[in-house]
């Protein structure tokens, strides 16, 4: 669960220290192919994404089979090449799993017990391929926010067996509360949710559940519940997932303080938990639930097009965009559909406008561009996941990519927001194009949310290729800047993996839109006429990754 459109705080600043790069030219967009780029074409793609008759475009459903097919043939109409041989599909293997656990019930060692409600109270699933798994008096252990970091000098499993046992972990990682211990504000990899799953299973643990809190997660409570409420997808492995921990789930954070004060622990330890030192507590407390599963196996796809280059060929742009979202699920308002225009209806037309502009463009592209819409994002990024393992296109011949993913509807900003700035070259090129515009590229103010791992730039990124990551502005040209961070705290609210994300041509305003895809058509562009790679900055994660592959 990413996501970019929520309430920043208003310490935006510009990143005006640009480091000079001998790699970016002074390539002007082509007008032509700008003026492809506009209101009209977005518009018509995102209804056809966004309507009902595509059920919430979700992978296994017919919903999948009317996407992958409008988007195939949109890429055919372009006259576009397939991108995975002959086809323009990568088959992605996966496994849906709907969980439906018992009420989670708790016991205290002198036998006492309360009952948490399913959805109310928590959330739980398994990864378990099997049809029904049993976690059985499982004792409980707080272990922080369990994270295992040696870089950092922490470890919150150190000296314990949670093996048959369920942990207990915060969300975010300690800079949260403390700006002086990882990357302060700035989430690391391990505040991740996905991280905390992992590491727990790696411990050898029955059960790993998280406490949810509003501002360390960055969404609210309601994001959880919409998103566990309905089954999951899970790249297919060879074990059947027996190596995940049985349980996986949340609690919400009001239920963890009436747990600590069963188990006779002060809620202080949440926040003790934060600072260096911390040791695992025991709770005292055995949990219980019975898992059933329905489970359907199949393939969904990842959709693949591309526009050869006239020079270098070989070497590749890939613009990415993930074309899923939830499909059907819980009811608000008698509405069941969660059509998801914003995300990612929005960035799935994107693929498309771009790849109508560089088609039209005089000067065609001397780099081939790589057109991809990515399935399974919503699931975990599964999509992109699975294109970083099977690459369509050598990795050292992969130049950059440009990862889309819903896009502002409330109009023009003076900036544009580049999530994990000091990443990658990439920016610099950004950083020019938005002046051509008139803009100014800011920092992510809300970094503590971690959006640089929570959309399928990521995979990209683990992999080596530099990935560049926007979000639209909050200076909103003509309402200013309290008015467009209202509008994300009111998406976030209220429309965020919600059936009330809807597309409302009367009410959006695509100017925005428009002139954010503009810009990075024009990043893309320059990269397509040049002969050298960017590079991750000094300091980045993925630096060593990338000059391995290049060898």
């Amino acid at each position: 669960m990413k996501k970019q459109l929520v309430l920043l705080a208003f310490g935006a600043i510009a990143f005006a220290s640009c480091q000079s790069n001998k790699n970016v030219t002074d390539t002007q967009p082509d007008s032509v192919a700008l003026k492809a780029i506009n209101d009209t074409a977005f518009s018509k793609h995102i209804a056809v994404l966004a309507s009902d008759d595509f059920e919430g475009r979700k992978p296994f459903t017919e919903g999948e089979t009317k996407t992958i097919n409008y988007l195939k043939g949109e890429f055919e109409k372009l006259g576009l090449k397939p991108g995975n041989g002959s086809s323009y599909f990568q088959d992605v293997p996966m496994v849906d799993i709907k969980s439906t656990p018992t009420d989670l019930i708790l016991k205290t060692t002198s036998g006492s017990s309360t009952s948490l409600k399913y959805l109310d109270d928590f959330v739980g699933a398994t990864r378990h391929v099997t049809n029904q798994v049993k976690v059985e008096n499982s004792n409980m252990v707080f272990a922080g926010y369990g994270i295992v970091a040696p870089e950092y000098k922490w470890n919150d499993y150190e000296g314990l067996d949670v093996k048959g046992k369920t942990v207990v972990v915060m969300v975010n990682d300690p800079g949260f509360l403390d700006s002086t211990l990882f990357k302060g504000k700035t989430m690391t990899y391990y505040g991740r949710w996905t991280y905390k799953f992992e590491e727990a299973a790696r411990q050898g643990a029955t059960g790993v559940i998280i406490i949810h809190e509003d501002k360390a997660a960055s969404y609210p409570w309601a994001v959880v519940r919409s998103g566990w409420s309905k089954s999951k997808l899970y790249l297919e492995a060879a074990d059947g997932n027996k190596s995940r921990a049985l349980l996986e789930g949340w609690i919400t954070q009001d239920v963890a303080k009436a747990m600590f004060k069963m188990a006779g622990k002060s809620a202080d330890l949440m926040v003790q938990a934060g600072k260096k030192g911390f040791k695992p507590v025991d709770l005292g407390l055995k949990l219980s639930t019975t898992i059933n599963n329905t489970i359907k196996k199949s393939i969904s796809h990842n959709v693949a097009a591309i526009l050869p280059g006239t020079k270098r060929a070989n070497e590749y742009i890939i613009y990415s965009g993930h074309w899923d979202h939830l499909g059907k699920g819980e009811a608000v308002n008698g509405d069941s559909i969660y059509n998801g225009a914003v995300d990612n209806a929005t960035g799935t037309a994107a693929l498309l406008v771009l790849a109508d502009a560089f088609k039209k463009a005089k000067q065609q592209p001397e780099r081939s561009i790589l057109f991809l819409a990515v399935t399974a994002e919503e699931q975990g990024l599964l999509g992109s996941e699975y294109y970083g393992a099977h690459p369509l296109v050598p990795v050292n011949k992969t130049v950059a990519n440009i990862n889309i993913d819903a896009m502002s509807a409330s109009g023009k900003t003076k900036d544009i927001i580049a999530v994990g700035l000091g990443q990658s070259e990439l920016e610099d090129y950004l950083v020019e194009a938005a002046k051509k515009q008139g803009r100014v590229v800011v920092k992510d103010s809300n970094p503590s949310a971690g959006f640089y791992f929570r959309s399928d730039h990521f995979n990209f990124a683990k992999v080596g290729i530099p990935a560049l990551y926007t979000e639209g502005g909050d200076d909103n040209v003509a309402h200013g800047l309290a008015w467009g961070k209202a509008q994300k705290e009111d998406y976030t609210t209220n429309r965020y993996h919600a059936p009330a994300d809807n597309f409302e041509p009367a009410k959006w305003d695509f100017s925005g839109m428009v002139e954010d895809l503009r810009l990075l058509f024009d990043v893309g562009y320059r990269l397509s006429n040049e002969t050298t790679f960017p590079s991750w900055k000094e300091g980045s994660e993925f630096k060593a990754i990338r000059e391995k592959s290049m060898k």
